[in-house]
């Protein structure tokens, strides 16, 4: 597969969720949440003072933003972007990756090297926050299983896939290895019909598909480019949108615009949530 160039132009694309026929994405050194069509075609929501990561969409439509360093989460009904909870009181490290489930409940991944934690942000008036998930390594992109059962969530760090179980309330348990002894620190990553998880290999330089056990089925060379996230979209949901960037190392790349959006169609559809 040879992934198709689609757009660029900005800093360092995060967080990529398909939704209402647009690919949405987190800018996070550029401070703005941006759109795009299958045509390439970019429609920007400016967030100054802001570093947008994690997005989700509650079943109302509107959209939850991770502000990492602030460790806020924002919310943007289509008009106004309002502060909704203000996580620094339960977690040190920036806010990373999100996915929402059926219930408007978040799961935000809070990016400590060790340590890390997942916290759920309940879905009402007044959202309360609860640790659901401690002493991951740097978690990072997290998926949900169609049945809703189960959430998988990438250990950058560790350099491994885990799965926890999700109990009625909201709450994960259960844990378990996935996947174990990746190639390269996965990154975000997308579910697809049969279970398997493409991912974000950073300094593998590829994105992989990986099934339950670790085997890899199937890779994509980004050449000299970093893959940082993945979603899977498009009509029939067959489409992998692929965000890469030029150096893993965000910092570095203060200033510039030399992230990219690719797009590749995968026999094996989307599945799940996001």
């Amino acid at each position: 597969m040879i992934p198709e160039p689609l757009a660029k132009g900005f800093c360092f694309g995060e967080g990529p969720r398909w939704f209402e026929g647009l690919l949405w994405f987190s800018d996070m050194l550029g401070e703005a949440v941006h759109t795009a069509d299958m045509r390439g075609s970019l429609t920007t929501l400016p967030l100054p003072g802001q570093s947008p990561s994690g997005l989700g969409f509650r079943p109302d439509g509107s959209l939850l933003i991770a502000s990492a360093e602030n460790r806020q989460v924002l919310l943007y009904d289509g008009e106004t972007v309002v502060t909704v909870a203000d996580l620094a009181d339960r977690t040190e490290a920036n806010l990373g990756d999100m996915v929402v489930d059926d219930a408007g409940r978040a799961y935000i991944g809070c990016q400590a090297f060790s340590g890390g934690a997942i916290i759920r942000l309940d879905a009402d008036d007044s959202p309360s926050a609860t640790v659901v998930a401690e002493d991951l390594d740097f978690p990072n992109g997290m998926v949900i299983t169609p049945d809703r059962k189960t959430l998988i969530v990438a250990e950058s760090t560790g350099r491994r896939l885990t799965a926890f179980s999700i109990g009625a309330d909201g709450g994960l348990g259960g844990r378990r290895v996935f996947a174990d002894g990746l190639d390269g620190p996965p990154d975000g990553i997308a579910l697809d019909a049969e279970g398997g998880v493409w991912a974000a290999m950073t300094l593998a330089h590829e994105f992989e598909r990986i099934v339950e056990g670790g085997a890899v089925t199937d890779r994509i060379d980004m050449g000299e480019r970093v893959p940082i996230a993945c979603a899977l979209g498009g009509p029939a949901r067959r489409t992998l949108f692929l965000l890469s960037s030029t150096d893993a190392y965000p910092r570095r790349l203060v200033g510039t615009r030399l992230s990219r959006l690719d797009a590749v169609t995968v026999d094996i559809p989307g599945a799940g949530l996001p």
